[in-house]
């Protein structure tokens, strides 16, 4: 699917350019959502550079197309094929451009469930999205719920957390460039018009917290999300925009959530040794940030069952568990250090309900690094 995005996105003259593939003569594979046929050989090889980004994509001699090959793989993942002469399925969905006056509705909705979202108030995603429809004529509930996932993509650049109860639903839709440009321009012109949201989000990320109430361990470790993976595609150039707050970082320099955070972590390592029937390793679980100061690349000294040391590094939001958070240098350096003994545990959900996610190795095994500053020296 990312690779037939991408087909839509570039056009099929820039995409067989970019992956150095001649034109399909024969088989066709039909993009499921907009119709449009695509060379199906030039699909499979770039597939398999996003399945295997460190392989890189299949060029056209390291593969032969034809039916026991490309039209076999893609006919078994359930895509339609068809020959230079066959008519095109019909579209799945609807894709038909968004006008701006309609994204604005989705918009608005999506920052009305955002702020109750922070204030910890229940609401129905389903019933908000099936009460927008009479606004939208021609469109399904599908075509509101990509383009909820296009918001989410897009918030970061106003400093908001994404919304959490929406999960994380696939984008089918083909979204035209620009539109990044078009969803942060509605989400700058609807911020003023909700500044419950605003104090939500101050209160959220600057707030005071305590320590957690006793918790139930058996059931305080979760799974991390889900990988998103993407293809990788040439930047596109966007505009600057001034940022009224990045959240985010206000709640990354909350000394009070993240210190609160590293206690739960270090109650819960002392809860999983006792358990274990390590009590005396239990005894010496420490959190070194406070002990020993920061500095060291990690917060909290644990420990394996047979003695050996594990360097967690805590990472607390009061967010959801795909809230993006910041690394020092020095923590990436550590853990690339220490990679086989290295932990991150990131603690969400910490006002309502604190729990963790727990991953091994080097930061670079499991997240996108963006580079968020610089220290500049003069030559």
């Amino acid at each position: 699917m990312q690779a037939l995005d991408e087909f839509q996105r570039l056009g099929r003259h820039a995409f067989l350019q970019r992956y150095g593939f001649g034109t399909a003569r024969d088989y066709f594979v039909v993009h499921p959502v907009t119709g449009l046929r695509c060379d199906s050989k030039a699909i499979v090889g770039a597939a398999y550079g996003v399945d295997f980004p460190a392989a890189g994509p299949l060029g056209p001699r390291h593969f032969s197309g034809g039916v026991a090959t490309v039209v076999r793989v893609l006919g078994g993942l359930g895509f339609e094929i068809v020959g230079p002469g066959d008519a095109a399925a019909p579209a799945a969905g609807n894709a038909r451009p968004w006008e701006r006056e309609e994204l604005a509705v989705v918009v608005a909705d999506y920052l009305q469930m955002l702020t109750r979202e922070l204030l910890g108030q229940s609401f129905n995603p389903g019933k908000r999205c099936a009460a927008m429809l009479p606004l939208l004529p021609g469109r399904q509930a599908g075509d509101i719920e990509s383009v909820r996932q296009a918001i989410s993509e897009t918030i970061g650049q106003s400093g908001l957390p994404r919304l959490a109860a929406l999960g994380r639903p696939v984008v089918l839709a083909p979204w035209p460039l620009g539109l990044t440009d078009v969803l942060a321009d509605l989400i700058d012109e609807h911020l003023p018009e909700l500044p419950s949201l605003e104090r939500a989000a101050e209160r959220a990320a600057d707030g005071e917290v305590v320590a957690a109430d006793p918790v139930d361990f058996t059931q305080a470790k979760a799974s991390a999300p889900e990988r998103q993976p993407r293809a990788a595609e040439p930047p596109i150039p966007t505009r600057r925009r001034p940022v009224r707050r990045d959240w985010l970082e206000r709640e990354a320099r909350n000394r009070c959530l993240g210190e609160a955070g590293e206690s739960f972590i270090v109650d819960y390592e002392r809860w999983r040794l006792l358990r274990e029937g390590c009590g005396q390793l239990a005894d010496r679980v420490e959190q070194v940030s406070k002990t020993k100061g920061d500095g060291l690349g990690y917060d909290v000294l644990s420990f394996e069952p047979d003695g050996r040391e594990r360097f967690i590094e805590v990472k607390t939001t009061a967010f959801g568990d795909d809230t993006p958070f910041y690394v020092s240098a020095n923590e990436l350096a550590f853990a690339r250090e220490q990679a086989s003994q290295f932990r991150l545990c990131r603690v969400f959900d910490f006002r309502r309900a604190p729990r963790f996610f727990e991953l091994a190795g080097a930061f670079e095994q499991h997240f996108v690094l963006d580079a968020a500053s610089f220290k500049a020296r003069l030559i």
